[in-house]
This record gives C-alpha cells, structure tokens and sequence, in this order.
C-alpha cells in the first residue's frame, strides 16, 4: 500500500529543478529557447527561400507546379516529426530532457549543412531532389524533438502563478526564428540580385544556421536538469503502454493541434506565398508587410503568457478557437483581395491576434495534461501527429486547392479544424485544478472526451 501511494505521488506531481537560484533558472530557460530558436531558423528559412531554388531542384513545369513540389517536400519533413516526437519523448522520458535537446541541436545543424552545400538538378540530376528530401527528414526528425522536449522543459523549469509568462518564450522564440529568417532573406533580396540569389544567395541562410547550433550546444550544456532520477527510472516511463494510459489526455493534444497548427501555419509560412500569389503583391512587399506583422505577434507572446496566468488557459483556448472559427474564412477573404499594403498588415496582424491567444500556453496545456514519466513523449507525438496531418500539409492543401480553382474551399477547412478545437476546449477540465503541474492530476476523471 506504501509502495503504491508513493507511485501515485510521483506519476501525477512535477519534480521540482534543483535550481539554486532565479539566474539559474533563468539560463535554463535561455538554453531551450536559443535552440528552439535556431531550429526554427534553419525550419522556416527552407519555406522562405523555395521561392528562389524550386527551379534549381525541380526544374521542369509552371511557377506553381514548382512551388507544388517545394511545398510537398516542406510537408515530408511535418512526416518525420511523429517518429521524432516518439523516439526523442523516450530520451527526454527516460534520459533527461537536456540530454533530447542536445541531440536535436546537432540534428538540424547537419540537416541545413546539407541543404547549404547540396549540388542542384542540372549538376547530379534525379539524385539532387532525393538528397533535399533526405534532408527535410532530418530536420523533421530535430523538430519532433524540440517542441515536445522543449515544452516539458519550460512547463517544468516555471514557477506556479507565472507558468504561461514563461510558456510563452517557446512560441515567442518559434516566431523569432520565423522572423529571423524572413529578415535573411528580406537584406539578401535588398542586397543581391533575382539572378545572384537563385543562383548561391539562396545557401546563405542554411549557412548561418548550421554554425549558430554551436552557440546553442554551449548554452544547453550549461542548463539544469528538470526530469528527476526517480521519475526516468519508472516503470512505463516514455513508453507507448504508459502514454495510453491516458488517453483523453492525448485526444485533446490532437484537437488543440490540429486546428491550431493549421491556423498558425496559414497565417505565416503560407502567407507569405498567398499574398503574392493570390493577392498579387510583389514579393518585396510581402517580406516587408510580413516582417512587421510577425514582430508584432512575437512582442504579443509573453502579454498572452501573463494574460493566460491571469484568466486561465481554458478561457485563453476558448478565446481563440471561437474567434478563428467566426473570422478565419472573412480574414482570408478579405486579404486575397487585398491591394493595400497597409490593409495587408493589418489584417494579417489581426488573423495572428487570434492565434496569440493560442500560441504563448500551447506547449503548457500540453504539459499539464500528462505526469513526469511520460510528460514529454504525451506532448510531443500526438502533437508531431496531428501537426504534420493539418500543419504540415498547410501550404501543400492551399496550393492544390488554389490549382483547381477551389481556393476560398480552404479557407471553411481551416474555420472547420479551428472549430473542432473549440469543441475540445469546452471538454477541457480546469488544469489549475486537476492538472499535472499544480493540480491533482485527475484528468482522465474530468473530461468529456474519450467517456462511452
């Protein structure tokens, strides 16, 4: 009986960082988001700079046959990201978060070194399209590891009553590296010319993201376990037999993502190509108008996180999956025929408003709904699931849609998926209750989804 109340403590209660101070924790914090950040640089700077090598690598057909190809292989590297999410959850679960992120920083440093250095069609042919699926696998393979990891560590490494403040630094460091790569490509554009950058100014980026992860290898060497010995030595720790143990825990992961990588997708990597290839804008225009609309959402992450630790997430998860689903399809509407730039960014700016209610505690609900043992495989698998199914396939599903002269069909699928959220949201139980981080623990007891 001892034995077993000693086994309900540690499976539904988070071991506390040994950290000696709040600078310790602090770095700890530096260290998980400086990765994230370089592991979204070199993941985004692929989508922002496609426009420039699809030719290169797929050099047969119309501009949009070409932008097809080069979207499906973004999506392939969304593919890789479950088995990332599986393999790297049972390290973090097993052998410590800091050990999982390690890896991963290595993994897209080699990922963005190959692209950078990869001969093109005319020179090897067939093989040049095979070796850049190669590696988009590998960088889907890091990514897989990075979100879950990284949200477990963050939802550990906070402090009760500040958890969505600091949550909110994995979605801000996300967009940072989003922002960051359309910068790069925004002073190359200014400072090359069309014929310089299809030809070797497009490997720049992929350059500058490889040699950053030695920055971020010393920053996390330096960072704080959070994962406790006694929970990695559990029994069904980081295992699929122990994730399914709570099962309604997962089903909600998947809604959450679901609609909300969709959203969050189509409002920045996709539309950057949908402004210039539906609006009409010119792609000068559209890095300028996107640049300012993305710093807007990354400085809106942490007034989210604190507005989360004052509401509550289930009220935060409403508030966006409600608004998208009433004004995601009249956003998009309003923006494919747009001809202002300055309408463009406010309205894109408005679209990402949404999903800052979404983005700053996404990684924390994760978290909440699972304990210690399998916190960081329950996060990151059904996310990398769902979020390559719908986030991945973005880009890919809008492209087709708009080939066949469907385009605004995409715009009710997004408002469809965002709505499924919605309904996910209101079956949520009170994680400041019944959570894992600072409640009981009871979320199988507490919700809707899964029940007979």
């Amino acid at each position: 009986m001892l034995n077993k109340d000693l086994s309900h403590i540690g499976a539904d209660s988070v071991s506390p960082a040994p950290y000696s101070s709040m600078s310790s924790r602090v770095r700890g914090i530096i260290g998980a988001c400086s990765g994230n950040l370089v592991e979204w640089f070199d993941f985004f700077v692929y989508a922002y700079t496609s426009i420039y090598f699809a030719a290169a690598f797929f050099p047969s057909g119309n501009q949009i046959s070409q932008l097809l190809a080069t979207a499906g292989v973004f999506a392939v590297g969304f593919f890789m990201r479950p088995l990332g999410g599986w393999i790297f959850g049972w390290i973090a679960d097993t052998r410590g978060r800091k050990v999982s992120m390690i890896i991963s920083v290595f993994m897209m440093c080699a990922g963005s070194l190959m692209i950078a250095v990869l001969p093109t069609y005319h020179t090897i042919g067939v093989a040049a399209p095979v070796l850049l699926v190669v590696a988009r696998l590998i960088q889907g393979l890091s990514v897989g590891a990075e979100y879950g990891t990284g949200a477990t560590y963050l939802s550990e490494a906070s402090v009760t009553g500040r958890r969505g403040f600091f949550g909110s630094f994995q979605y801000f460091t996300i967009i940072s590296g989003q922002l960051l790569a359309l910068l790069t490509v925004a002073i190359l554009q200014h400072t090359l010319s069309l014929g310089e950058l299809k030809e070797w100014g497009w490997r720049i980026p992929f350059f500058m993201g490889a040699v950053s992860s030695i920055v971020v290898v010393y920053l996390r060497r330096a960072m704080v376990e959070t994962a406790s010995r006694q929970d990695m030595k559990r029994k069904g720790a980081g295992s699929i037999s122990g994730l399914l143990q709570h099962k309604r825990a997962v089903l909600l992961v998947l809604a959450f993502t679901g609609g909300g990588s969709l959203y969050f997708y189509t409002f920045t990597t996709y539309m950057q190509k949908f402004l210039v290839v539906s609006a009409g804008m010119s792609p000068q225009v559209v890095s300028v108008v996107m640049t300012a609309s993305l710093i807007c959402f990354m400085l809106c992450q942490p007034i989210f996180g604190l507005l989360a630790d004052k509401i509550g997430v289930k009220t935060h998860m409403l508030l966006f999956s409600g608004l998208a689903t009433l004004l995601a399809v009249p956003i998009l509407f309003a923006l494919r025929s747009v001809t202002s730039p300055y309408m463009a960014f406010g309205l894109v700016v408005s679209g990402l408003l949404i999903a800052s209610f979404y983005t700053p505690i996404s990684g924390l609900v994760k978290a909440d709904l699972f304990p210690a043992t399998v916190r960081a495989l329950g996060v990151g698998l059904p996310y990398a699931l769902a979020n390559a199914t719908f986030g991945g396939t973005a880009e890919y599903v809008a492209l087709t849609m708009r080939s066949a002269n469907v385009e605004s069909t995409f715009f009710y699928y997004v408002a469809v998926l965002t709505g499924i959220t919605f309904l996910a949201a209101m079956l949520m139980p009170d994680l400041g209750k019944h959570g894992y981080l600072d409640g009981s623990g009871h979320i199988e007891a507490n919700t809707g989804i899964g029940k007979a």
